[in-house]
């Protein structure tokens, strides 16, 4: 048991660089484990106790009556408090495979560092794992990364790495086995791994309040000084005209609640509540009611690409044969909606029996199954395999028996099957391979062209090799395609190109928003090349902008970076550390800034932005707890629709306040001169209330007309184009007209009408009576 004493005594962490440059044996001696058999349980379960669980610890919700009592922090809010309160004082995580001596199944929080753990194709990895036997594994890192296609896998220690993209042999706790099989040991669990670290850099940093809350507390503080103030003025005229201090400290007090807008808490409460539900209805959750004010401030959106700007699924867009037919793909996802279109040629047939010839290897040699647009396997072989279906080659590979598998691997850059025909009588072996163009090409020596087999010389091959190269400068990745009898001897038949490419009117998207004035910065891991061709797709300025990788961030100062940052169109190689230093750069800057991701890596920067928005459909959890709003479809058209919404909210809060501070100015100058100007009758009647209470009314009524627009006035808006707000003022008119001349309310409201008194009308019923009777005697 001294074993298990001082393992449990020694701190057993290490972070995933140290664990990439050693080998399997020094980190299997480092956690005091035999990879053959893993922990005892007695051992996994006295580290448990030391370590801990394997889970994030998640901050608890406010209760309710916090929330409730952090709404009296509006200074607004206090400022009516307060002047009630004088008024009262003066009576007016998945399931995990691991090792313990045996095999069995554990849940995933209940790993410790030091367990062994296999991973099968469609896992999720429970923790961060050094890996020290891999079979052909491939991970999907996208939501770290933001890299679509997968990382191949191995076991080899690493010299040097710098970033996730170069760590081959760590999977990252969160991350998704695409194919293949391993095994690793556990090196880091819950907060200690990658996925914790950033989870808790996101826990740490605050929102920043909005630009309504921001304005909202100024417009308090300064109606507070202006009450104060208009108090302080009324007790030094009352002083000096040796008034009693009460009866100037009343007066004082119900000019300074007059001065307040007590109406605006609620009219913003209640007009953000409506574009809340209004958004919605376009399919975008607002987690928050002040964030859909924001959408119509922000002036910079920093979109993440990988499953944002693009649909984080790999297609075929591009394929050319040795002959130079070339066919453009169309159509996105794992589906066949679309078309093989081969360009103009000479001869159609010999066009297509070259393109079915290409795409039939694509085919073959693939481990992908798509069913009902959904992937089982690789991304790469998943667009090879929809490439096929749209040029209506289905079960292409059932016409093969596959007699032999060689897997990809990272050193060899390739993947190749041996099989047979299944329908005809030749029963010869045939080779289908696939790869990088430099592997493919090294293995080929003929190539075939218009139904011929030709010499693949230095020439052809140096032809075919810059025909890759042009592909690969667009930011496809390209994939050389071959068949022959022996490995050694295969036949070269074309290339295809493969993009994660834009989603469907990304580009109009982000047209209207440069035309409206917001500026829209690409925020991606991925590389410079990929990252340059997509912004170009979707219509962002590389020519005269910057791109700027997360590198060359690490070498620069917060005063430099924010210096050159709105001369930057996109950030290549960034990590989530990046990210939040775009962002608080660009808020220095005075910016309002929208941030839009999906992945674990862009959790830090969506919190920290003015407006967090995340995917819905294939965001991580973590996004969407970082997020203020969430696109249920992963629309980046909604967007559009949200900024149209808060400019609506803005325009019509920023309408209400100067409706409401035009009508209590009014209110206390109209007081104050009526105050200097005093009635020669000691009395005030309720004739002289009603009429003072009437012409208010009116007032307010022609106000909110004239307040509907800052530039244009009520005859070029029209009228009658908004029926609510008329139906508004004409029952406000109504109600006062029942208040005044209705009796039931006019005792209600201690009101008399503004016309005849009682009296007078009693006068007036009994002349006209006389009338008619000195009309009959006549």
């Amino acid at each position: 048991m001294k074993l298990q004493e001082d393992s449990v005594n020694a701190e057993m962490w290490l972070t995933t660089a140290e664990a990439a440059s050693l080998g399997a044996e020094e980190v299997a001696a480092k956690f005091q484990v035999d990879t053959r058999t893993g922990l005892w349980w007695q051992e996994a379960d006295a580290r448990r106790q030391r370590y801990g669980f394997n889970e994030l610890t998640v901050k608890e919700d406010d209760p309710t009556w916090k929330k409730y009592i952090e709404q009296f922090k509006n200074p607004l809010i206090l400022l009516l408090l307060g002047s009630a309160l004088v008024s009262v004082c003066m009576r007016q995580f998945d399931d995990a495979i691991s090792i313990t001596a045996y095999h069995r199944h554990v849940i995933a929080r209940s790993l410790v560092p030091g367990d062994i753990v296999f991973l099968n194709i469609g896992d999720r990895v429970p923790a961060d794992i050094r890996i020290f036997e891999a079979i052909d594994l491939a991970i999907d890192e996208s939501s770290f990364t933001g890299e679509t296609e997968p990382s191949q896998k191995s076991t080899a220690p690493l010299l040097k790495s710098n970033g996730h993209t170069s760590k081959r042999n760590i999977a990252f706790m969160g991350t998704l086995v695409r194919c293949g099989n391993g095994k690793g040991i556990v090196i880091n669990t819950g907060e200690k791994s990658e996925f914790g670290e950033v989870f808790a850099m996101m826990q740490a940093e605050e929102a920043p309040k909005t630009p309504l809350q921001r304005s909202m507390d100024i417009l308090g503080t300064q109606l507070s000084f202006y009450s104060f103030c208009i108090i302080g003025v009324i007790m030094l005229l009352g002083w000096l005209q040796n008034r009693k201090l009460l009866e100037m400290l009343t007066i004082g007090v119900s000019l300074a609640v007059a001065a307040i807008p007590e109406g605006l808490p609620i009219v913003v409460t209640v007009t953000l509540a409506l574009g809340v539900m209004r958004m919605a209805k376009r399919k975008a959750i607002v987690k928050k009611l002040p964030t859909v004010e924001t959408l119509g401030c922000v002036n910079v959106i920093c979109s993440d690409k990988t499953g944002t700007i693009t649909k984080n699924e790999m297609t075929a867009t591009i394929l050319v044969t040795p002959e130079g037919y070339v066919a453009d793909i169309t159509g996105t996802g794992y589906n066949d909606q679309g078309e093989v279109r081969i360009r103009k040629c000479d001869n159609v047939e010999l066009a297509r029996a070259a393109v079915s010839s290409l795409l039939e290897v694509g085919s073959v040699c693939n481990n992908a199954i798509l069913q009902n647009d959904i992937l089982l396997g690789q991304p790469t072989e998943g667009a090879l395999a929809a490439a096929a279906m749209k040029f209506g080659m289905y079960g292409a590979a059932e016409k093969y028996l596959r007699l032999q598998e060689y897997p990809f691997s990272s050193e060899q850059k390739m993947m190749a099957v041996k099989c047979a025909p299944k329908y005809t009588e030749d029963r010869e072996e045939i080779f289908f391979a696939k790869g990088a163009i430099e592997k493919i090409l090294a293995q080929c020596t003929k190539y075939s062209a218009n139904g011929q087999l030709y010499p693949l010389n230095q020439k052809k091959e140096k032809e075919f090799a810059t025909e890759a190269y042009e592909i690969g400068q667009q930011g496809l990745r390209v994939i050389g395609l071959a068949r022959g009898s022996s490995l050694q001897d295969l036949v070269y038949v074309g290339l295809i190109g493969i993009c994660d490419p834009p989603r469907e009117g990304v580009r109009d998207a982000i047209s209207l928003l440069l035309n409206s004035g917001v500026k829209v910065k690409m925020v991606t891991g991925d590389a410079k090349e990929t990252a340059g061709a997509i912004a170009t797709m979707i219509g962002l300025d590389t020519m005269h902008m910057r791109l700027i990788s997360g590198d060359k961030i690490d070498t620069m100062t917060e005063d430099e970076l924010q210096e050159v940052i709105d001369n930057v169109s996109v950030f290549y190689r960034v990590t989530p550390k990046h990210k939040l230093a775009i962002v608080k750069a660009l808020q220095r800057n005075g910016n309002i800034v929208g941030m839009t991701g999906d992945g674990v890596n862009d959790g830090v920067a969506l919190k920290k932005a003015d407006i967090g928005i995340a995917m819905g459909k294939n965001g991580t959890d973590v996004c969407k707890e970082a997020a203020d709003m969430i696109l249920v479809d992963d629309d980046f058209n909604t967007i559009i629709s949200a900024i149209e919404e808060g400019k609506g909210i803005f325009y019509n809060i920023r309408n209400f306040v100067r409706f409401q501070l035009s009508t209590t100015a009014i209110i206390i100058l109209g007081t104050l001169w009526v105050y200097n100007r005093e009635m020669t009758s000691n009395g005030i009647t309720a004739r002289d209330t009603t009429m003072t209470f009437t012409c208010f009314v009116f007032f307010d009524m022609f106000n909110a007309l004239s307040c509907r627009s800052q530039t244009k006035s009520i005859f070029s808006i029209g009228l009658l184009s908004n029926r609510m707000f008329l139906i508004a003022v004409t029952l406000s008119i109504v109600g006062q007209m029942l208040v005044v001349y209705f009796p039931p309310l006019q005792k209600w409201e201690r009101r008399r009408t503004s016309g005849w008194n009682y009296q007078e009308k009693k006068k007036t019923v009994s002349k006209v009576k006389k009338g008619k009777k000195v009309r009959g005697k006549k």
